[in-house]
């Protein structure tokens, strides 16, 4: 990674238009890409061969010190399979490189060579080889001993003096001495080109892609690149695929080599068997086998959901789903989901209801393992496991986090910890990412990177434009190619740009680095490298696979997601805080009717509600007023780009406002609950099956091929849709309108049983915020300590719902957040510079009873709490504020306290102790100090105890302002986050973090984080700015910004334009802005103004307030202002613009004049 920047489909592509036989891959010490690259080549109609560079250490994988010279740490070995022993015995050798030989690289060594030899094919590999390397230093008969040990080791004929000729002087003294070698050892000889790139006119990506790697730029002179070795300083542009002829003219005088070279390829012959599961043993009960003893407990489990009488429709149901699971193969499947999740149940670990389509399984419900009744809310099993698709079952299992990693040990335990891993994931260089890249290696400043990569279109659901479909027209990217006007204009005329856009094509998803998945795990029948390599950086890291998740599921093998869910443990966390005060509640049995949990979701209250808690979200609740869980998960589903627009639809439907209408009547029965609009992706399946003819399996066949975007899939699946339809005596129109509704839909529409699995989990966290806040919010708090923005925002939740929050204190905080007395109690463990030691050594102090002084603290704590930075710390903080001390005072007096604390442990500890020592006051250490009673002024008070909290507990200098800054701006922080990209706002808030900054030109400018009641969001000051307003540029001032929104990047930012001081002495001044909302046609719903203006009403309808609003309608070069009227103000402070946007599309214009 970062070093080969060829790409698996350009390489088989060059390969085949050359008529090239075979191409092998040879990563450096892994094998990420093996299966990639075999699939590849095999549709190419080439061969695969498949090897690995090795790392092989100087003398045994186990040490770890350098050369006694001081050079290098490895040697490279070129390795090839001949046959599948030979792949078996490569993934083997490149697990132990990882497992026993890590040290910077993964490395072999002879012994591991000698075991794992048969199959394998190696070579003298590049000039980092071991052979090159002695030749290189004069030392040839050690050279010509180690290539004679290397011939044995891997047995005649297996072994060859590989020659390369990339123009280089040291290439050429190499060859000569292997050819030398070669003769006297009858060695086969063998010639290759080491590539890293594709084609030749590549090396100026692959250059800059090293650069990326490095840190370094094109024109450092000392960097790392490859170059020719005559001290130039050239570009060495030879590392390419070089085509048959080529190699030929270059071996011309050796065609023994060349010919040698196809000779190993037809020797090569590895085949990776796919599609075929290879499930885990499991132990069954004598008597049994897999599939009986499924059956058998999913009955058991039946009658303790359903009752003791199954209903026909249940029994059926079970029936035919473990059919078609015996028929598939997957009982054992079931079971080790199962056993899994039974283990965790009865270890007391909570365990999510099911997400994803595993909801729709009864099975799956009357084993335990997901707990939405598919029966009850219409779940389709054919959306979990299609009989028309040789598929592994997917079942994705949510545990709380803190026990996510015990799960996995226990499954290690069950099966085998060289039967267990977690899977790789890689990141690679996305678009905008490569194009700041670019920039940065080509040299330029930082503005033109930036400048560039927001030219780009924004992100869709977390997913960039590839930066070719900005530049043409892409099937399914043509908005994007629409927004990205200003890029194509710019790379057209401005050279610098086009440099950086073309440099950002050769690196744009190329491999970053690799990391673990954040969910899934593989479990295999026999160890684990008999399938596939895994790896392991260092002896306390995990290990993990090479292979990434795809490539381990085409494998057969058993993929499992362990997903560390934060709300579980929130849920899990109010629980026990409720049992330390001696309550037992049950939140799983609930039947989703508590009226107050309604009550709080209709009125939006919902941060730090599960899926919930987006300022849009909440708006869109108190539209929707949610009156069941159907509602609950219909929002979920809702709240998506695509299903998005018919928010409006669905709000009017439900409270009667517009009339529920369908294509035809027959669709009412599939969409009746949802108001006739279409919400999840099951509707899909029904309309498939019941108006177009098609079996289940075929339905959600159909649903996921027009999902795929594919134009030739789509029309293919349109055609035989409306054949279905005719066939079925419906008329031609109807069928082609009703397609025309379900194909956008099908890419972004909600899976059902996904939508309630999260739903239940909502409701649930609701329900424990509505009727048990502070122990919720406690919990709540407790769950994102790390995370400062986070807990700002949920503290300033507390305030709104009047539970009290009080700083960190010496005698009720533990080490997390709790409940006393009904009021939330930091946690010591927050405070700066007091580690968990610390708060264990406070805590069993305590346990002997609560301390009544500052005195009697630090004589009663080990002497490792009496720390400087701990106990300044602490008195910031405000830790021993309950003892009755102000903080400035107790932070003078207590130097000297604890000096005479520590001075009398020192005497006591040498024996030292008077003889006339009568137990006066005197001899108490510190009690004759009197502790001052002078504090530290507001502002700096809540200065110190955000610097040890990371934010404002005990008060917050925006407190008490409030009305007079929201006079001052038209959003808050938390909306400035929901709005479009490039949408002017003010804002007004505190400067939580301040950095001043220098642009490449020198020129000044700024970041900084301002936070208001909602949260915080990073600001850029850009030269200009930072220049004009740079004296307002301070911490913990607060301040009005006026600035655009910026959205193309992941995180939301605001680019500062006007910077004000607000004057907060004075009454806010009069704002008498009115919203303008602007209309165009070509934009509107079906170009219909008439029915966007109606829904943009109900919008307008759902959010009153004092703004008035004028609505401005574009047609051409004519704009019409229309004003709404005073039974249309509203207020503009609760997610209005994104139900807007909605209506509007993502990027509609709103602005205030």
């Amino acid at each position: 990674m970062l070093d080969g920047a060829a790409r698996v489909k350009d390489v088989v592509r060059v390969a085949a238009e050359d008529g090239q036989p075979a191409v092998a891959i040879t990563d450096h010490g892994v094998m990420y890409g093996v299966i990639d690259f075999f699939e590849q080549a095999r549709a190419a109609g080439i061969k695969p061969i498949l090897g690995m560079e090795a790392y092989v250490a100087l003398e045994s994988r186990f040490d770890r010190e350098r050369s006694p010279s001081g050079g290098d740490r490895y040697y490279h070995m070129t390795l090839l399979a001949e046959n599948e022993a030979g792949f078996r015995n490569l993934m083997k050798l490149s697990s132990q490189a990882f497992l026993e030989g890590y040290w910077y690289k993964p490395r072999i060594d002879r012994e591991l060579l000698s075991k794992f030899s048969s199959g394998l094919i190696g070579t003298t590999g590049c000039l980092s080889g071991k052979v090159n390397k002695l030749i290189l230093d004069g030392r040839f008969d050690d050279a010509v001993s180690v290539a004679a040990d290397y011939r044995d080791i891997f047995g005649p004929g297996n072994f060859y003096a590989e020659l390369m000729d990339h123009d280089l002087a040291m290439q050429h003294k190499a060859n000569a001495g292997l050819l030398e070698i070669a003769r006297t050892l009858d060695l086969p000889l063998i010639a290759t080109n080491d590539s890293h790139y594709t084609c030749k006119e590549d090396a100026h990506n692959h250059d800059a892609l090293l650069c990326v790697q490095t840190g370094a730029t094109i024109d450092e002179a000392d960097r790392f690149k490859f170059d020719y070795d005559d001290q130039s300083g050239r570009l060495n542009d030879n590392f390419y695929i070089k085509s048959a002829a080529e190699m030929r003219s270059l071996f011309g005088e050796l065609e023994e080599a060349c010919d040698n070279t196809l000779a190993v390829a037809e020797r090569c012959n590895v085949d990776i068997e796919f599609g075929n599961p290879v499930l885990p043993y499991f132990p069954v009960p004598d008597g049994h086998d897999e599939a009986s003893y499924l059956k058998e407990i999913t009955f058991e489990g039946a009658h303790e959901r359903w009752g003791s009488e199954l209903s026909r429709d249940a029994v059926e149901r079970l029936e035919y789903e473990l059919r078609v699971i015996n028929e598939m193969g997957f009982p054992g499947y079931f079971l080790v989901v199962w056993d899994l999740v039974r283990y965790a149940k009865s270890n007391g670990i909570r365990v999510g209801p099911g997400r994803g389509s595993a909801g729709g399984c009864a099975v799956s419900y009357c084993l335990g393992i997901t707990d939405i009744d598919p029966l009850r809310h219409g779940l389709i099993f054919e959306r979990f496991l299609n009989p028309g698709r040789k598929q592994m079952p997917d079942i994705d299992m949510d545990f709380d986090e803190r026990y996510r990693g015990e799960m996995i040990r226990y499954v290690a335990r069950r099966y085998g910890e060289d039967h267990v891993a977690q899977i790789i994931t890689f990141s690679t260089i996305k678009a905008r990412a490569a194009v700041r890249d670019s920039a940065r290696v080509l040299g330029y400043p930082y503005g033109l990177g930036d400048k560039i990569a927001k030219m780009m279109p924004p992100l869709v659901m977390g997913r960039s434009t590839p930066l070719k479909a900005c530049l043409e027209k892409t099937p399914g990217h043509e908005e994007s190619f629409r927004i990205a006007s200003d890029l194509r204009q710019a790379y057209e005329s401005e050279p610098d740009v086009k440099r950086v856009v073309d440099t950002a094509l050769g690196l744009e998803e190329l491999r970053r680095q690799d990391s673990i998945h954040a969910a899934a795990v593989v479990i295999t029948r026999e160890p684990l490298t008999e399938y596939l390599p895994v790896q392991r950086k260092g002896d306390d890291a995990e290990v993990v696979t090479q292979f990434e998740l795809s490539a381990v599921e085409k494998l057969g093998l058993l993929k499992m997601d362990f997903l560390g869910l934060r709300n579980l443990s929130v849920i899990e966390r109010t629980l026990e805080l409720l049992r330390e005060q001696g309550r037992e509640i049950d939140v799983d049995g609930s039947e989703f009717d508590d009226e107050k949990t309604f009550e709080m979701l209709r009125d939006g209250k919902t941060v730090g509600v599960f899926q919930l808690e987006g300022s849009q979200m909440r708006s869109l609740l108190r539209g929707l007023k949610p009156t069941s869980l159907d509602d609950i998960a219909a929002v979920i589903a809702l709240y998506r780009p695509g299903p998005m627009a018919n928010i409006p639809h669905y709000v009017d439907r439900k409270h009667g406002r517009e009339p529920v209408t369908y294509l035809h009547d027959d669709l009412e029965p599939i969409l009746k609950d949802t108001y006739g609009v279409l919400v999840y992706q099951e509707s899909v399946l029904e309309i498939a099956s019941r108006i177009a003819g098609f079996d289940m399996p075929s339905a959600d066949n159909f649903r996921k091929a027009v999902g795929k975007k594919i134009p030739e899939l789509v029309k293919e699946q349109e055609v035989r849709f409306i054949e279905g339809c005719i066939s079925n005596g419906y008329d031609k129109r109807f069928a082609e309108d009703l397609f025309a509704l379900i194909e956008p839909f099908a890419d972004y529409g909600f899976n059902k049983a996904h939508a309630y699995g999260y739903a239940y989990i909502s409701y649930q966290t609701a329900y424990l915020k509505a009727n048990y806040p502070a122990e919720y919010m406690a919990a709540l708090l407790t769950s994102v300590k790390e995370d400062k923005e986070k807990t700002a925002t949920y503290l300033n939740e507390c305030r709104a719902m009047g539970v009290t929050v009080a700083q960190p204190d010496i005698n009720a905080s533990a080490v997390d957040f709790t409940v006393v007395d009904g009021e939330i109690v930091y946690g010591l463990s927050a405070v700066r510079n007091i580690g968990e030691a610390v708060v264990g050594e406070i805590l069993r102090a305590r346990s002997e009873g609560a301390f009544t002084d500052f005195v009697d603290f630090a004589k009663r704590v080990g002497t490792g709490v009496l720390n400087k930075r701990v106990i300044e710390s602490a008195v910031k903080a405000g830790v021993f504020d309950s003892l009755g001390y102000a903080r400035k005072g107790l932070f003078d007096s207590q130097p000297l306290i604890i000096e005479q604390v520590l001075e009398k442990r020192k005497r006591e500890d040498e024996g030292q102790f008077s003889l006339f020592d009568d137990g006066g006051a005197d001899d108490v250490p510190g009690e004759s100090i009197q502790i001052g009673t002078q504090e530290w002024d507001r502002s700096q008070r809540l200065a110190f105890e955000k610097e040890m909290l990371g934010l404002y507990v005990s008060d917050h200098p925006l407190l008490g302002v409030g009305e007079i800054l929201r006079a001052y701006a038209d959003a808050t922080v938390e909306q400035l986050k929901e709005l479009p990209d490039g949408a002017v706002h003010t804002v007004a808030g505190v400067v939580a973090s301040l950095q001043h900054r220098y642009t490449k030109r020198g020129e000044p400018m700024a970041t900084l984080i301002l936070e208001d009641l909602t949260g915080g969001i990073e600001v850029v000051c850009f030269p200009k700015v930072a220049h004009i307003h740079g004296d307002k540029l301070v911490e913990d001032q607060t301040i009005v910004i006026k600035g655009k929104v910026d959205t193309r990047d992941d995180t939301p930012s605001l680019i500062a334009e006007e910077i004000r001081k607000p004057d907060l002495s004075k009454p806010p001044p009069e704002r008498n802005n009115a919203l303008t909302i602007n209309v165009e046609p070509d934009r509107s719903r079906d170009g219909d103004v008439g029915k966007t203006l109606r829904a943009v009403r109900t919008v307008l309808g759902n959010h009153p307030g004092e703004t008035p609003v004028i609505i401005q309608v574009r047609e051409g070069a004519v704009v019409s202002v229309l004003e709404a009227g005073s039974g249309y103000r509203v207020e503009t402070r609760q997610g209005l613009y994104a139900e807007l946007a909605a209506v509007l599309g993502a990027d509609a214009a709103f602005s205030f004049s």
